[in-house]
């Protein structure tokens, strides 16, 4: 099954569903258990919460580069600055520390009066069970490397399985604050056996995983440069994301725009796993192809990679057109409406972003960094300024303003991403 590219597509797309499932049941519950100033707040939670795990700049990517060219025998000329075993105990601690620093942050605001909540604990909890997906990333992106795909996405299903239950248990009575609590214990259960499983087939030793030294002055040595690249290309990925969540809180406080845009990034989150489960079923032999300069199956599979992420992003819009408001009214309870042009604008979003999504798995998989950074700025430009000029030049249809302003940068962002995966496709020939 690993083998087989069909069945770990299939397999990647029943967890891609079961995240979106977990996704929109949070909304669903969440918007019904808490009063609506509440789940304001809720909703600024889950943006810090997609900020702090995002902050992991990339490094998980860099040891999937890393340990991946390791595995496929690439770092045989270059064993010095190689793939090193002590690197993934440098990574968890940096992991650790990136949890610790989101919890601080967190409790001072809640201390501070910054983020508003009656329900303090909830919110702990609910932002200690998302950064739990900074250790399930990097053991879903090392037993990748290492060809155990489908060994992660079964855990991982079961694990979606569980929290799904124990997240619809709310409605039927459950307190929220033991469901999720419940969330954490399947989720470090659930992560920490794929982590046993990473060391297995590593053969890695214990002492590996607690050599900081060792493994600091390597990475200090020989990669620092794909960590400044990352990181800045994460961090600005990250702000170009979220920010709309916080500059439209500062613009107005009329709950309908951050619903909007709530509903669009749930919508591009979904089209982003489907693309993103389809490229990874891809990954092993596009990786494959690229380090072995195989020109010609390159750009069959890419070609393939792209056709698939088209159809998802056309057929999430017109299945938009043809229930987004209904989805959108149960969804937020009937709390606000979404009108057909945003619907449309939304549809244009997504047909650009499928483009963006190959572009950056496919190079991140290869390790060029400095390239996604140079890309993502424009991005990070667009976003940030689409909700200031959308209030200030038309205040009037402020809504539909800063959508489409959002959805034209997305537009031309795909643009400058087809451009560089043309030109990857070129540099390999044979």
């Amino acid at each position: 099954m690993e083998g087989s590219a069909r069945i770990l597509a299939l397999v990647k797309l029943a967890n891609v569903g079961l995240v979106l499932i977990w996704g929109f049941a949070v909304t669903y519950v969440f918007v019904r258990v808490l009063p609506l100033t509440e789940f304001q707040a809720f909703l600024l939670l889950v943006a810090f919460g997609n900020f702090t795990i995002s902050a992991e700049f990339g490094l998980t990517s860099i040891i999937y580069a890393r340990l991946r060219r390791h595995w496929l025998g690439s770092d045989a000329a270059t064993e010095d600055s190689g793939f090193r075993l002590e690197e993934m105990g440098i990574l968890f601690l940096f992991l650790g520390l990136l949890i610790t620093g989101g919890v601080l942050i967190l409790l001072i605001a809640l201390a501070a009066g910054g983020l508003k909540t009656a329900m303090p604990l909830l919110f702990l909890l609910f932002f200690l069970s998302a950064c739990l997906n900074l250790p399930a990333l990097l053991a879903k992106r090392a037993l990748a490397a290492v060809d155990g795909n489908f060994i992660w996405e079964a855990l991982d299903c079961l694990r979606r399985v569980m929290t799904i239950a124990l997240l619809l248990a709310i409605l039927g009575g459950l307190d929220p604050r033991l469901s999720v609590a419940l969330q954490l214990g399947v989720s470090i259960a659930v992560i920490g056996y794929a982590i046993a499983l990473v060391h297995n087939r590593l053969k890695m030793r214990r002492a590996h995983w607690f050599a900081f030294r060792v493994g600091g002055g390597h990475v200090r040595r020989h990669y620092l440069r794909d960590i400044g690249a990352s990181a800045a290309f994460t961090m600005s990925d990250i702000i170009a994301y979220n920010a709309p969540y916080f500059t439209i809180a500062a613009a107005t406080s009329d709950a309908r725009p951050m619903l909007l845009f709530d509903f669009f990034f749930k919508m591009s989150r979904a089209l982003s796993m489907l693309v993103r489960a389809a490229v990874e079923a891809a990954l092993p032999r596009i990786t494959r192809a690229f380090h072995a300069g195989d020109g010609p199956r390159l750009r069959q599979l890419m070609g393939r990679a792209l056709a698939v992420a088209l159809f998802f992003a056309v057929g999430a819009s017109a299945a938009l057109l043809l229930v987004g408001r209904w989805l959108f009214d149960r969804l937020f309870d009937g709390r606000a409406a979404i009108g057909l042009t945003e619907l449309l604008l939304i549809d244009l979003a997504l047909l650009a972003l499928a483009v963006i999504c190959v572009s950056v798995y496919v190079q991140a998989a290869l390790g060029r960094f400095s390239l996604l950074l140079r890309r993502s700025l424009p991005f990070l430009a667009g976003s940030l300024l689409s909700v200031p000029l959308a209030r200030s030049l038309w205040p009037q249809y402020f809504d539909s303003a800063f959508l489409f302003l959002y959805a034209a940068t997305l537009a031309v962002v795909a643009s400058l991403h087809a451009l560089s995966l043309r030109r990857l496709m070129r540099e390999v020939r044979s």
